[in-house]
């Protein structure tokens, strides 16, 4: 009998296998524990990369959906210093066009077939039966057994712990988000240090990212070196004092930088840095494995998103070649999975510090500057 394939998690990893597996005609279903796919902001915008990302779109069919959402303009990059001097100002070559990762997951969604995805359901706990079946229970009281079970459930993946006893552990550094609307009328002297598309301004320790997004939006990430109970001592539920402490921390650092932070209009949400090992990797699981952060968490280099959609496509095509022999299926798609992920977590570590090391953000132009120059040797 043709295997049917069980899939936690409806973030981009799991609905690009989802997509691949539903071209082949391989029966598949989607848990997610959000109630709907409107149920919350998916985040900002993402760079899609030529050699996983866009790849990944292609096998599940959705390019040409995939142009029709790009933002034209916004893989523009240039670097600050804390006083706002422009050290590098890059502009979008198009090779890795940017999109907002809502979009992203909506064409994806509605590539499905309408009932693939069962909205409102999270997984409360994972039991094997044998035979490589196990059964999934949900927090509503349901219950289903699965065939092949895929955990694309993200950095604190349920599902992980069948094949795996490594837990992500704390980097070191907080990511906080917040928001800037109509920016070229009501915030111009934001609109104007950020640019057409990213800025990045840095020092050792700390850093203000920021995204121009469609519509005017402006999406900020203030990035810092602190322990996590730093963080956790802060009330954000009074947003203004949050972000006056937050923009403490930028103290002495221009008001046009420090501007993105004091004028922010949505609450503040820490996003705090994890990673599992560089080369993590588990035995031979029947009927089971793992995709996207829950196989391979790491910090935020534009690859995360990318790495996860790409390990989608491959474990789809995986299936789809052997769809009555599930665990040549898994081995011929774990193998190379661990090798792609362990040869790019050090690169995604050595980003981090790129940003908020000693150098910080000499060290990050010189980098720039260094694939630049690969690019036209």
């Amino acid at each position: 009998m043709m295997t049917a394939v069980t899939i936690v998690g409806a973030g981009l990893g799991g609905l690009t296998l989802a997509r691949v597996l539903h071209i082949h005609g391989i029966p598949v279903t989607v848990y997610e524990a959000e109630a709907s796919a409107s149920a919350r902001t998916q985040g900002g915008q993402i760079d899609i990369h030529e050699h996983n990302g866009q790849i990944a779109l292609e096998a599940a069919g959705l390019t040409q959906a995939f142009q029709a959402i790009i933002h034209h303009g916004g893989a523009a990059n240039r670097v600050l210093d804390r006083h706002g001097t422009v050290l590098l100002d890059e502009a979008d070559d198009g090779g890795r066009p940017e999109v907002l990762r809502g979009d992203l997951r909506r064409i994806l969604i509605d590539s499905l077939a309408a009932d693939t995805i069962r909205w409102g359901k999270k997984l409360a706990g994972v039991a094997a039966l044998g035979a490589g079946r196990h059964e999934l229970t949900f927090t509503d009281g349901s219950a289903v057994e699965t065939d092949l079970l895929v955990g694309a459930d993200g950095a604190w993946s349920k599902v992980r712990p069948l094949l795996s006893d490594a837990t992500p552990r704390y980097v070191g550094a907080t990511f906080i988000e917040t928001y800037l609307y109509d920016v070229d009328d009501r915030h111009p002297t934001a609109a104007e240090v950020v640019g057409a598309g990213s800025m990045s301004a840095l020092s050792p320790g700390k850093g203000i990212v920021a995204h121009r997004e469609a519509g005017g939006v402006i999406h900020t990430y203030v990035a810092l070196r602190c322990p996590e109970e730093w963080f956790a001592s802060i009330d954000l539920a009074d947003a203004a004092a949050a972000r006056a402490i937050v923009a403490a921390e930028f103290e002495g650092w221009t008001p046009a930088l420090t501007g993105l932070i004091t004028d922010g209009e949505t609450a503040p949400v820490p996003r705090m840095i994890y990673t599992l090992p560089d080369e993590h990797r588990w035995g031979r699981v029947a009927g089971a494995t793992l995709l996207g952060d829950a196989a391979h968490l790491m910090p935020p280099s534009g690859e995360g998103a990318n790495l996860a959609m790409f390990d989608g496509a491959e474990l789809g095509k995986a299936i789809a070649a052997n769809p009555y022999d599930t665990e040549k299926a898994l081995a011929d798609y774990e193998e190379p999975m661990f090798a792609r992920a362990a040869a790019e977590a050090p690169d995604a570590h050595q980003v981090l510090e790129l940003c908020l090391g000693e150098r910080a953000p000499f060290s990050l132009v010189d980098f720039f500057n260094d694939v630049a120059q690969e690019k036209h040797a």
